[in-house]
């Protein structure tokens, strides 16, 4: 199992495109931004057949310090991002699993 960086992907899509690498990298720099932004002013950010990034709250709770276990250590509520995959994403990946090692 590969992990994919920014630098594979704007190789990749340069090689595929013939666009120059910096022209590349602008471009996957101003997409990260404009995703980044949108969800900090929490709106949702759809991408057909790919998925869709939303910001959910998460509920206060009370933790435990492993090396204190009788001190709770209560966790604050906070902002999280949410991908749900779409249709398409769910159905390559759902071809993975056979090669899937344990």
């Amino acid at each position: 199992m590969a992990t994919i960086t920014k630098r594979d992907l704007v190789v990749k899509i340069s090689n595929e495109t013939g666009k120059t690498q910096q022209e590349v990298f602008d471009i996957i720099q101003h997409f990260v931004e404009q995703v980044t932004s949108s969800l900090a002013n929490n709106d949702d950010v759809v991408l057909r057949n790919f998925g869709a990034f939303q910001v959910t709250k998460t509920k206060p709770k009370i933790g435990r310090n492993p090396n204190k276990p009788e001190a709770p250590v209560p966790i604050p509520a906070r902002a999280v991002v949410k991908f749900k995959p779409g249709k398409e994403l769910k159905e390559r990946v759902a071809k993975v699993l056979p090669q899937l090692k344990d």
